[in-house]
């Protein structure tokens, strides 16, 4: 049975999407920070336009989805998250792209938030009171990287607590049953969230193509440099037009064809116009 790193305290390497995802998380924490000393006031208050509260997003607040999972205001919480998001996204990346693992963790973080949305829209139209519970930091992200392991490498063992061995499959079943449990007290809304980010990373995995963005990206750019290629090429022909008409000017012939070469009477002619 596999087991990943030799120690409890084995990390995955520090490259690519997990160093990208973790430095800009850790930078958002100190910017928090700083920004709180400035003004003498506690992270928490100053971060409130940035968290996400469904009935905020409803009414205009359009970035908060891409603003929520940035938000850190404890140490102890951006800690764990921190060394949570560089074991799972370092492990994935190892036998994934970075492509497809930044892809993964930004539709879990984006499930998150639809999740929270629909179940909010979902009370007010119902008639239910439902309590507003913001939400912040990269909890839902982690939960879908945690989901696609558990999916794609659930017979893996890890170390629970860097003390236990357990497999994925059933380190996934535990964070998944808390969660539901959590449905039925006062978090019922953030609880349902979370679990919004773990289905929207197992689509990711169900679905996704193996390389990640960068697939559909190709039938993008294909397209994008033919339209290119075609501009240069019509380019060259009325360069070549303004040309001929110059030549002719000075008492001499010259003929292109239509991609813009130059033609000659002559095949065996091996003068500069080849």
């Amino acid at each position: 049975m596999a087991r990943l790193g030799s120690t409890p305290f084995s990390f995955p390497e520090f490259r690519g999407a997990t160093r990208r995802l973790v430095l800009v998380n850790l930078s958002a924490y100190f910017v928090l920070l700083l920004i709180g000393m400035a003004f003498t006031a506690p992270a928490e208050l100053l971060s409130r336009p940035a968290q996400f509260v469904p009935s905020a997003f409803l009414h205009g607040w359009f970035w908060q989805p891409l603003t929520y999972s940035l938000v850190h205001p404890s140490l102890l919480g951006t800690l764990f998250e921190l060394l949570s998001l560089w074991f799972l996204a370092g492990f994935l990346e190892q036998m994934h792209t970075s492509s497809w693992v930044m892809g993964l963790y930004t539709i879990s973080v984006l499930g998150t938030v639809a999740a929270a949305t629909s179940i909010y829209a979902c009370s007010a139209a119902l008639g239910f009171s439902l309590v507003a519970v913001p939400l912040y930091g990269c909890a839902g992200g982690i939960f879908g990287l945690l989901v696609a392991i558990g999916t794609l490498y659930g017979d893996m063992e890890f170390l629970l607590f860097f003390t236990i061995g357990i497999k994925a499959r059933y380190m996934v079943a535990i964070y998944a049953l808390v969660t539901l449990a959590m449905l039925f007290g006062d978090q019922k809304a953030y609880a349902f969230a979370q679990l919004g980010g773990a289905l929207a990373g197992l689509l990711w995995v169900k679905m996704a193509p193996r390389r990640g963005f960068a697939f559909p990206a190709a039938s993008i750019s294909e397209p994008w440099y033919g339209l290119r290629n075609k501009y240069y090429r019509w380019k060259r022909r009325r360069t070549a037009r303004k040309f001929e008409v110059y030549m002719r000017k000075q008492g001499r012939t010259v003929r292109f064809d239509g991609n813009g070469r130059p033609i000659h009477d002559d095949p065996d002619d091996k003068s500069r116009w080849n």
